[in-house]
């Protein structure tokens, strides 16, 4: 039979990778302008015959699993998020904005693993020299860890094949680019074949490859979605520039779970583990001020005791400000309605600013009720207490509401000399030391705790 090739005209976001029917200016899935461009794609119409596989199928009950042992990183907080570390075989994507430190988190794995085990850093983005001296500050220079400025993807399996490393880590993805390809480096071609050679490498060879991509501007990982698909381990790494703080978190794991966080603070030296980051964010917290309510939050499995402080003040504009930092700016215009017309509280015409400090970011409903009482206290000018803390979510009919793991949370409130929660009505029993304080509805709680004033 005579063979049967087509072509295939398609067109792609670069910046997406999603499919247009046509080109067109702006990308209708992410709103980047001009970034549209046009694929041919080559399609073998040949049916494809049967080969001998390499390796037998056998009955699940006999499949070894020795290779799926963890390399420790020594990076406490990495081998919490990934399970014990790395395993051979699998592929990670790390995602996490510029600046934030993903390379030095990456060399500081790295030296980590080292100490038993030849390494490869491939930079892409960066020099050879400007990783050294890096490495030289963070006091990351090992013998077995071996370092490569490249950015061709054949080059890059050339240096497998002459240090054959047990861990590799190529950053960034989109700086990638195999010559067999016509399109840019970035581009989602280039990105998608990429990632799908070192895919394939590394389930050939046994190697535990670490892709490091970049964000878009709403935080989200860059380039094709399939990029997410292929690999193993998804974990973004975040933070903000102004605070030391820094989180990890796992948003696809195939090898444990993704309820774990890791906290890191990033010092001098790198990044350092974070022992007890509920001490941490409240360690400048001062005692009385209006405005300023501690809120127990879990991230992933993990109890956190966050600041949340509001500051309400008279506008002078026909539209109040309505600013907020690490909290859901929905959920306070919500508490803000709720308290207007369940409450009664004018807060309506007020020039309100809600902050999480420290750099800690909270957005799970159970912080409603810390959001409204903060903003109450603010505009009574009466604390709600040195060694209170509030948890609930707060209905669009005023009521609290009870969440998940509230006993986590207050236990973690007990720990650090906290002896009073304010916590909906609906909880029952807990085995813990702290007084409870039951209220049905915000009303009932922002009375309770004296903050009806104003």
């Amino acid at each position: 039979m005579a063979n049967s090739t087509r072509s295939r005209t398609t067109f792609r976001c670069q910046s997406c990778g999603e499919v247009a029917p046509k080109w067109a200016g702006q990308c209708t899935s992410c709103g980047e302008w001009n970034s549209i461009v046009e694929e041919v794609d080559l399609l073998d119409e040949r049916s494809t015959p049967p080969a001998r596989p390499s390796v037998a199928a056998v009955p699940i009950a006999e499949v070894a699993t020795e290779s799926a042992a963890v390399l420790p990183t020594g990076v406490g907080e990495v081998d919490r998020v990934l399970g014990g570390g790395v395993v051979p075989g699998s592929v990670t994507l790390l995602g996490g904005e510029p600046g934030i430190g993903k390379s030095t988190l990456l060399l500081q794995v790295l030296a980590g693993l080292a100490a038993d085990r030849p390494v490869l850093y491939v930079t892409a983005e960066e020099s050879a020299q400007q990783v050294k001296l890096r490495a030289e500050r963070l006091g990351a220079l090992r013998k077995r860890l071996f370092l490569a400025s490249e950015t061709s993807l054949s080059h890059v399996f050339g240096h497998i094949d002459a240090v054959h490393p047990e861990v590799v880590v190529v950053d960034s993805i989109q700086s990638m680019a195999d010559a067999q390809l016509t399109s840019s480096p970035g581009s989602v071609a280039q990105v998608r074949h990429c990632a799908h050679q070192l895919v394939t490498m590394a389930k050939a060879q046994n190697l535990a490859v670490i892709l490091v991509g970049h964000v878009t501007k709403d935080g989200s990982l860059a380039g094709p979605r399939v990029l997410e698909h292929i690999v193993d381990t998804v974990v973004s790494f975040e933070g903000e520039r102004d605070h030391a703080l820094r989180v990890l978190r796992v948003v696809k794991h195939r090898f444990g779970s993704t309820q774990e966080l890791g906290l890191l603070a990033m010092g001098e030296g790198g990044l350092l583990t974070v022992d007890d980051p509920s001490e941490m964010f409240l360690a400048d917290r001062r005692a009385g001020t209006p405005g300023s309510v501690v809120v127990p939050t879990v991230e992933g499995r993990r109890p956190l005791l966050v600041e949340v402080q509001a500051l309400v003040a008279n506008s002078t504009l026909a539209q109040p400000r309505r600013q907020t930092h690490g909290v859901d700016h929905g959920r306070v215009a919500m508490m803000m309605a709720v308290l207007e017309r369940r409450v009664g509280l004018a807060v309506g015409g007020l020039d309100t600013y809600v902050m999480a400090v420290g750099g800690a970011r909270v957005s799970e409903p159970a912080a409603d009720l810390g959001l409204a009482l903060a903003i109450a206290s603010s505009l009574s000018g009466s604390s709600v207490g040195d060694d209170v803390v509030v948890v609930g979510e707060v209905g669009l009919g005023g009521e609290l509401r009870s969440v998940n793991s509230i006993e986590r949370r207050v236990a973690e409130a007990e720990r650090l000399g906290f002896r009073r929660a304010v916590v909906p009505r609906s909880v029952g029993d807990l085995d813990v030391g702290i007084e409870l304080i039951r209220v049905p509805t915000l009303a009932a709680a922002i009375h309770t705790l004296g903050l009806a004033g104003g």
